[in-house]
């Protein structure tokens, strides 16, 4: 996953832990030999056409809509498809008024037709960095992360307590297969406990004592910060 930080010099390019303090608490909880953050790459603007979202200071988002909207305007003068063209107009609209490509109500013809458009900058997320996010960067490394679609999952105990990085809405299968394709392709079933109950009940062992232990199938929807445990074929 990649973070493209403009006018940030606060974040700089490389590897950065998302830190989210819920593993620090569960970390707490749970005894471990170490604790290991999901990690995510922050790239600089010669490499933005691979970004998953944006970081940006202020004054830098009316660059990004400026670039976008003389995409827009370039696209509409070669004679585009008629349902490209609609498109192209909402979204010149929307830039004029200051909102991101994402935030125009194109229908599913019209993001189809624009999909193919890798130029279009703001069609991605976009977050924009708080003062007290530029004095504390990891929070907007955080916050950048959620944006982009992500959230994460935790295993427990033994050799570490641990973030894993998934999409929101990927299964338990899929979440399986972030760990070893062997335990996706052998897996039985998710042994599951919900964050809250994890703090609620003081660890693992406290939900698990409480009944909060539950069973899921593969079709599963992992919810974020589940602490997950996984049943497979060896």
């Amino acid at each position: 996953m990649k973070i493209c930080a403009l006018g940030i010099p606060q974040l700089v390019v490389g590897r950065h832990n998302v830190k989210d303090p819920r593993l620090d608490a569960a970390d707490r909880l749970v005894e471990a030999k170490k604790k290991t953050y999901v990690q995510v790459d922050v790239v600089g603007e010669d490499a933005l056409s691979t970004a998953d979202v944006f970081v940006v200071a202020p004054e830098r988002r009316p660059d990004l809509l400026l670039q976008d909207l003389e995409f827009v305007e370039t696209r509409l003068g070669r004679t585009p498809s008629e349902v490209e063209r609609s498109a192209l107009l909402k979204l010149k609209a929307a830039l004029e008024q200051d909102r991101s490509a994402a935030e125009a109500a194109l229908s599913p013809d019209e993001r189809q037709a624009m999909a193919v458009h890798a130029g279009l900058l703001t069609a991605r997320p976009l977050v924009v960095a708080t003062p007290e996010e530029l004095e504390r960067p990891e929070l907007l490394v955080l916050r950048a992360y959620a944006a982009a679609g992500y959230i994460s999952f935790l295993t427990v105990g033994g050799k570490e307590n641990r973030a894993w990085m998934i999409r929101k809405g990927a299964t338990a299968w899929e979440a399986a297969g972030v760990i070893h394709s062997d335990i996706q392709r052998g897996f039985i079933r998710a042994e599951v406990i919900s964050y809250d109950d994890l703090i609620a009940y003081g660890g693992e062992t406290g939900a698990k004592r409480a009944g909060k232990q539950r069973l899921e199938g593969r079709d599963y929807v992992v919810q974020d910060y589940d602490v997950m445990h996984f049943r497979f074929n060896k």
